[in-house]
């Protein structure tokens, strides 16, 4: 069995799935296996992993493995196996503590400039400025900035990221100061993009001394902030998809969801409860 899964992450290498996603796949297939503890794969088992799942992790975690088992048993010749997902309705609002303000996320800009890494200060205002992706910062090169834009190529999908004015000319700067003339802006000192995990702890670091709960500090909030900025001005849900590269609005308006505490005052601003 280990070798038809060893095939089924090569499987998924070749559908051009990322790396961080073929070794959680791998992990979760592990896993299921582990469940078994040597029995035969019946549906009754999986059902009753699956009925585990529920008890251990929150049901957005319990479906991401459930994909992963299910993808393997179609890919080994089995369907009949697979078990259905949760079904989660999505909150028209989202919690306020695991988002990110952006007076915290000004905090955290001024504690990089602080610690005097205006490396970091600009990579996090790149990534919020223009709502990237972690994994897209790589194509923010020294001709991209040159340009005004970025086009970014990844996962089969193309598209082009528009850097501002001011961003623009704190990137011309730092190019200038760190004499890069080609290539990622943002590098180790071995001229290798920063990873994600790199760019994930940089972040950390900065938490106590902007005062910032870390739960609310990862590169993927930064793209959620440009979201809810963008969308306070805009107003327009689909020129937003197009700008964070969603070929569905449904995903967007994940993005835009509001706090709850502002959803209970737009409830309350209905006048229909009377004490």
């Amino acid at each position: 069995m280990r070798e038809k899964i060893e095939e089924y992450i090569k499987h998924l290498a070749n559908e051009e799935k990322s790396q961080a996603t073929r070794k959680q796949y791998q992990r979760d297939i592990l896993s299921f296996f582990d469940f078994l503890g040597g029995e035969a794969v019946t549906k009754e088992l999986v059902i009753r992993y699956k009925e585990e799942l529920q008890r251990l992790y929150q049901p957005a975690s319990v479906n991401a493995k459930l994909a992963a088992v299910n993808g393997f048993f179609s890919y080994i010749g089995k369907p009949q196996l697979r078990v259905r997902q949760l079904k989660i309705q999505k909150n028209s609002f989202c919690t306020q503590e695991k988002e990110l303000t952006k007076a915290e996320y000004a905090r955290l800009v001024g504690a990089a400039k602080q610690k005097g890494n205006k490396k970091l200060a600009l990579l996090l205002q790149t990534i919020c400025g223009t709502g990237i992706r972690v994994s897209e910062l790589q194509f923010i090169t020294a001709e991209a900035v040159k340009n005004g834009k970025a086009a970014v190529c990844l996962k089969g999908k193309n598209r082009t990221i528009l850097i501002s004015g001011q961003l623009r000319r704190a990137l011309r700067d730092y190019l200038r100061q760190v004499r890069i003339t080609s290539g990622p802006v943002f590098v180790t000192r071995n001229g290798r993009p920063i990873d994600r995990s790199h760019i994930w702890k940089m972040m950390k670091a900065l938490c106590r001394s902007a005062g910032v709960r870390s739960e609310k500090v990862f590169p993927h909030n930064l793209r959620h902030l440009f979201a809810t900025c963008f969308y306070s001005i805009d107003k327009d849900i689909a020129r937003l998809a197009d700008i964070l590269g969603h070929s569905s609005i449904n995903t967007t308006r994940i993005y835009i969801a509001s706090f709850g505490y502002e959803h209970n005052k737009k409830i309350d601003a209905l006048g229909l409860v009377m004490i």
